[in-house]
């Protein structure tokens, strides 16, 4: 009931696109779905896959966290690409303040002008 009504909670805070997330096409080939079917509708011989038989129903959430944490990573890598960059505007404009102000300090480094 508890997990239920965080997935009711959260629901509301999906975007349009996290909700017809169910409804995307599968990145497998027919062949290939086929054959995961074939494999979902055998009896499992091994306590792990009995185990995750049990689980099937939280297949929806785990393609929604793998997306989450694929995104995760995505931004994490534009953040630094974003850092660097400003790091360097940073390094630009400093430069350029240095040249067109005068002062002891910007008098004993080499001036770019």
């Amino acid at each position: 009931q508890r997990i239920l009504r965080l997935a009711e909670m959260c629901r509301r805070l999906e975007t349009e696109e996290e909700k017809v997330l169910p409804f995307y096409p599968s990145s497998l080939e027919e062949g290939e779905q086929r054959d995961a079917q074939r494999v979902l509708e055998e009896t499992p011989t091994e306590p792990l896959a009995q185990a995750m038989r049990d689980y099937l129903g939280l297949e929806r959430f785990w393609q929604r966290f793998n997306k989450v944490k694929l995104e995760e990573q995505a931004l994490e890598r534009e953040r630094e690409t974003l850092s660097q960059r400003n790091q360097h505007l940073r390094e630009l404009l400093r430069q350029y303040l240095a040249g067109i102000s005068v002062s002891q300090e910007v008098l004993d480094q080499p001036n770019p002008l």
